[in-house]
């Protein structure tokens, strides 16, 4: 599974028939997002807000309680942008997974750093934007991939990439609820190639932390930095960044527990 470069009519062709699709299913507005570090603007289309309130009414409904949460743009995720433009020597031709495909702010950051891209969600529809917005904004496409982490059956083509794992796993804002944390922790542990790394925004919350204690506990190493806006949303919520990679020694008592050094 690899992003492959779209260039000229192809490119124009895939985006106006994404572009078709998305409007038979919501009504498309564009926001514009400038990322704090790089400067870097991209033009987002997404929901508009009476198609988002729909979206959040009929998952309120739902069983499964599925929130679309990836309508937003969030600040973890424009922060994670930023992160994989400054590192972006470390994901040229590199095989990356990302968990959560929102948009595509951080996919159109991954494309353009030149990382091989796949992008996984539950949601067919935010696969979909995701995929119209990096094509639109960084000329590439990713790879897409439909499946709920939370579950333990996964579907036949994540488990053949399973097989050959991925040396960088990009994750913004997927730590919401406490049922989150194990499921997380059992993914990067079978995704993850030996000596690789997950990156993972998010702005402060107990989850979070709640995961990263977990990881601790199970011999993962993680080195924690922290990124200000201007946000797209205004908020002057700081976002950490978490770089976690398995340990590479053993040690009674780990050096840095759950992001924090003692």
């Amino acid at each position: 599974m690899t992003a492959v470069p779209d260039t000229g009519l192809g490119t124009e062709r895939r985006l106006r028939a994404l572009e078709a699709w998305l409007n038979r299913q919501v009504a498309l507005e564009t926001q514009l997002v400038t990322l704090p570090r790089s400067g870097c603007r991209y033009a987002i289309r997404r929901p508009d807000e009476p198609s988002r309130d729909r979206l959040f009414a009929e998952a309120r409904a739902d069983p499964d309680k599925q929130m679309p949460h990836w309508t937003n743009i969030w600040p973890s995720g424009v922060a994670l942008a930023d992160v994989v433009l400054e590192r972006s020597a470390e994901v040229a031709g590199m095989r990356v997974l990302e968990l959560g495909s929102g948009l595509g702010v951080t996919a159109a950051a991954a494309l353009a750093s030149g990382g091989r891209l796949v992008v996984s969600d539950y949601s067919t529809l935010s696969l979909r934007h995701c995929r119209y917005n990096a094509l639109m904004n960084a000329g590439r496409s990713p790879r897409l991939l439909r499946f709920n982490w939370r579950e333990a059956d996964w579907p036949r083509p994540l488990q053949v990439e399973a097989s050959r794992r991925f040396p960088l796993i990009l994750a913004a804002d997927v730590l919401y609820e406490g049922r989150d944390v194990g499921p997380l922790l059992h993914l990067i542990e079978r995704l993850l190639a030996p000596g690789g790394a997950l990156w993972l925004a998010e702005p402060g919350r107990k989850t979070a932390q709640r995961f990263l204690d977990m990881a601790a506990a199970a011999g993962w190493e993680s080195v924690t930095t922290s990124a200000q806006g201007p946000w797209p949303d205004g908020s002057p919520v700081t976002i950490g960044i978490h770089i976690l990679q398995r340990a590479t020694y053993l040690d009674e008592v780990p050096a840095n527990l759950g992001g924090w050094r003692v």
